[in-house]
């Protein structure tokens, strides 16, 4: 089903069994997609929406010698481009981070939804709004913290996302992405991401191994980026990263 992600992923925009039903039954086309790949290019007029089932995908944008910075990450259950349902184009290309699988839903069926559901319509609309708090904690990551402050804070906001999808039981999470991929997250060094990831795992905060994350201290991990977890608005599902950490 393909929604179950959705369904457990936020505070105040869980969908009920009907909503569930009509969102399936827009879709239009299920895709495999490979790693590395352009979903939706900038500039383009959008007909549909992407909601991301399996894998990872990003937001990026390239400056004017060619090197990319990613504005986002999204993680399954993610609608990775809904504002292009009203905006129609988008300014910066989405692409897969790693192998993805993910469902279509044509803006002729969210216009449906929108005039007949509007109440799906506002959890829809909801989405988006998290998509903008997320942003605006990168924002902040970006701007107010350092280089290991960026990475802790990064990695304690994915493994509370994937825990919210259960793909992380609140310590340990697989990531498949490379050094170079956490470096334009973080507007960091590949050497930079290295020398810092060497220190934390030297001090047993963290580890960073085959794809795999595992946090030793995840109460320190947190300490070092200034994370707090309310902007993600996320559900207390069993044992949350805010209720680890406590």
């Amino acid at each position: 089903m393909i929604t179950d992600k959705f369904l457990r992923r936020r505070r105040g925009a869980k969908l009920t069994p009907q909503e569930r039903e009509t969102l399936e039954a827009a879709v239009s086309n299920i895709r495999e997609i490979p790693s590395r790949q352009i979903v939706v290019e900038a500039g383009r007029t959008l007909g549909r929406s992407t909601l991301l089932i399996e894998g990872l995908m990003c937001r990026y944008r390239d400056d004017r010698n060619g090197l990319r910075q990613l504005v986002a990450v999204h993680v399954p259950g993610d609608f990775v481009d809904l504002h292009g349902y009203p905006l129609k184009t988008l300014d910066h290309d989405v692409a897969t981070l790693t192998a993805a699988r993910i469902a279509e839903i044509p803006h002729r069926s969210l216009d449906e939804i929108c005039a007949r559901q509007p109440d799906l319509a506002k959890k829809l609309w909801y989405a988006t709004l998290l998509d903008a708090a997320i942003h605006r904690e990168w924002l902040f990551r970006l701007g107010r913290l350092d280089a290991a402050g960026r990475i802790a804070h990064f990695l304690c906001e994915t493994n509370a996302r994937l825990e919210a999808v259960g793909l992380s039981d609140g310590r340990s999470f697989d990531l498949t992405i490379t050094q170079n991929d956490l470096a334009e997250i973080c507007g960091l060094t590949s050497v930079h991401i290295n020398r810092v990831m060497r220190s934390l795992r030297e001090e047993n905060i963290m580890s960073f191994r085959s794809s795999r994350v595992q946090i030793q201290d995840l109460e320190g991990l947190r300490r070092r980026g200034q994370f707090d977890p309310d902007y993600l608005y996320l559900d207390a599902l069993g044992t949350t990263a805010t209720d680890a950490a406590r």
